[in-house]
This record gives C-alpha cells, structure tokens and sequence, in this order.
C-alpha cells in the first residue's frame, strides 16, 4: 500500500525537500514498485571542468530513493546508500528511475538507475533504507 494517494500529494510532501526543489528536480510519475524523478540541466550544476558535478547526480538519485521509499513506507531515512558514476551526461536533462527490490519489516532496498534525455546510462544507485515507524 503506499504512502501517497496521488502524484499531486507526494509532490506537494516533497516541496519541503528544498535542496532538490531549489536544484530543479521533479517527482515525475509513482509506479507500483518505484517513482520516475528528473531535473533539466543548468549551468550551476557544472563542476570547474565544465560537466555535471557529481552531487548533482547523486542528489538526483538519492531525491528518487527519497520518494520511493516513503512511497513505500514513511517514515523511512537512508541506511546505506552508494553510487557508480557510469558516464557524463550528454544530454540537456536527467531522468532516475527507481525500483523496489526488498521491503521487508524494518528496512527496504531500491535500486535507481540514472540516465540522460539521450538514453545514455549515467549512473547506479544502491539505497538500503530504514522504517522508523
């Protein structure tokens, strides 16, 4: 059962994740198992070589953990997380999927796989959450 009734009140929830929101990034879609997340790229989310600083994909990642696991059951915080870097974003935007591979009674395992608005793998996500409640 998830925590959201609708698309509309976990983004309304998630307005309060102002680093994310303040970053651009959007709760796209809820799935069954998982959420779509993305954000468009801006020149702010460059690092001094000119790509995309690495937090801005891993926030993006974790934002996308955040809203599947709370979907899931909330409240629930990270217990571990960890991220491969794949390749650099080509595109103008991000897109993380997120999939629910464990909910069991304490914790909860989801992957998200990061890609841009070209189809290019861009990075993994391993998030292990815990249920507070």
């Amino acid at each position: 059962m998830s925590t959201f009734k609708n698309l509309e009140e976990a983004q309304k929830f998630f307005t309060n994740d102002r680093f994310a929101y303040a970053n651009g990034m959007k709760i796209e879609e809820l799935l069954d198992d998982g959420c779509i997340c993305s954000m468009e790229l801006r020149e702010d989310h460059k690092n001094a070589l000119g790509g995309v600083m690495g937090g801005v994909i891993f926030t993006l990642a974790d934002f996308a953990f955040a809203v599947s696991s709370n979907n899931d059951h909330s409240p629930t915080v990270a217990l571990d997380v960890n991220i491969h870097y794949l390749s650099a974003p080509k595109g103008s935007r991000l897109i993380a999927k997120s999939k629910r591979i464990k909910s069991g009674k304490t914790t909860c395992v989801f992957n998200i796989n990061v890609t841009d608005d070209l189809g290019r793998d861009i990075a993994m996500f391993i998030g292990t959450g815990y249920k507070l409640k």
